[in-house]
């Protein structure tokens, strides 16, 4: 395993006060994994940075060394070919998980025991629930960058997950990226506040020129 730098826990904290989408929005519609990878209780949440994995998949041996080399704070982020007919996580690797302070866990693949992952409160987003056991036979990077739900995920970059999905942030991006979701909530405000002044969805969002380009002109 390579060691690799983390970003300032500051700004982790920073960015994890914005939505998923609202970063995704914020970074130019960048970043965002495959809607199919879901947390498995719409009430969680994570966000830290990214401590990647590659798994063989229906084999979850270096998941568990993952978990083992992780440090608090961090997000397991586990590329394991998109197999969904596998439980490759679930309660007891979990509570492992929050002995140490791990933030969550984020997998291409299936996990099991939702409903004591509930209970325990560990953000899990998966790609599927399945019953189905794994194996520990396969040796395979670990903190390498993977490929996850079409997007690239390094070590160190920061990953937010809530119940709409999950994003990726560059870590030298960061700083930049909060300051755009802060400036993209501002202005999502000001368009509420208008709406509930009186104002149209098309006058707010300057749509008359657009519809009238396609020959829709509104009285």
């Amino acid at each position: 395993m390579t060691p690799f730098t983390r970003p300032d826990p500051a700004l982790v904290k920073d960015l994890s006060r914005f939505s998923a989408a609202t970063i995704h929005e914020a970074q130019g519609r960048r970043g965002a994994l495959a809607s199919s990878i879901k947390p498995v209780d719409h009430r969680m949440a994570l966000c830290g940075p990214a401590f990647p994995v590659r798994c063989a998949p229906r084999d979850n041996l270096m998941l568990q060394v993952a978990i083992s080399c992780a440090q608090p704070g961090d997000v397991i982020v586990v590329s394991a070919g998109e197999y969904p007919e596998a439980g490759s996580f679930g309660d007891v690797l979990a509570n492992a998980c929050l002995a140490k302070g791990i933030a969550g866990l984020v997998t291409d693949t299936g996990v099991r025991d939702t409903a004591e992952l509930r209970e325990l409160g560990f953000p899990v987003f998966s790609r599927s629930v399945s019953i189905k056991g794994t194996v520990k036979e396969t040796v395979s990077p670990l903190a390498e960058p993977v490929l996850i739900g079409g997007e690239l995920v390094r070590p160190g970059d920061v990953v937010r997950g809530d119940a709409d999905g999950v994003v990726v942030v560059r870590q030298e991006e960061l700083a930049e990226v909060i300051d755009a979701s802060q400036a993209r909530e501002a202005a999502e405000a000001a368009y509420i506040a208008a709406y509930h002044a009186g104002k149209s969805v098309i006058e707010v969002s300057g749509l008359a020129p657009v519809l009238a380009a396609k020959g829709l002109v509104l009285d």
